[in-house]
């Protein structure tokens, strides 16, 4: 990696746990010292150059205030590059995702508000759960599998989560 760590660029060490307000508050500082108005008036080579600081920043950040897209770098920076899209060997969690597939279709048929609340409660459980459980194994070289499984189960619950919304803000018209 020919670019700092995302970490490093927030003065934090690798960690799946990081506080998120101090996470902002320092890139939030750190896009100020990089914003192109305070390159207005330098050379072409130094506005490029906080261009591409700026766009690093931006996509640090993003990268670690996702539980996610955080939790795949971490596993990144350990060892070996990720298989985008592996075919999960993972059968229970696939019941899972057919049942809160059909649960959501049922509650975009019947346009269930309170429903979709609830549903979007449970979600939100159960990524904190995927989230302390990726917390406690990521870091172990023996438990592999299991924080790579744990982090596409992240995805998916991010992805339906992204799901839920969409469907609140149309039920919501």
């Amino acid at each position: 990696m020919g670019t700092p760590c995302h970490f490093a660029l927030f003065d934090l060490k690798p960690d799946f746990r990081i506080d998120l307000e101090q996470l902002a508050a320092r890139y939030r500082e750190l896009a100020r010292s990089v914003h192109p108005d305070r390159f207005a008036d330098a050379s072409e080579r130094e506005q490029r150059l906080a261009l591409e600081h700026a766009a690093q920043l931006n996509d640090a950040y993003q990268t670690l205030k996702s539980p996610p897209r955080r939790a795949l770098y971490l596993l990144a920076l350990k060892g070996q590059q990720l298989p985008l899209e592996a075919t999960v060997q993972d059968p229970h969690f696939l019941l899972q995702q057919m049942q809160w597939r059909e649960e959501l279709e049922e509650l975009q048929e019947s346009a269930d508000l309170a429903g979709v609340a609830a549903f979007k409660r449970r979600l939100k459980v159960a990524q904190g759960e995927l989230d302390s459980d990726f917390a406690e194994c990521w870091d172990d070289p023996e438990r592999r599998e299991e924080a790579e499984r744990l982090m596409r189960r992240m995805q998916f619950l991010d992805k339906l989560t992204h799901e839920v919304r969409q469907l609140e803000e149309r039920l919501d018209d």
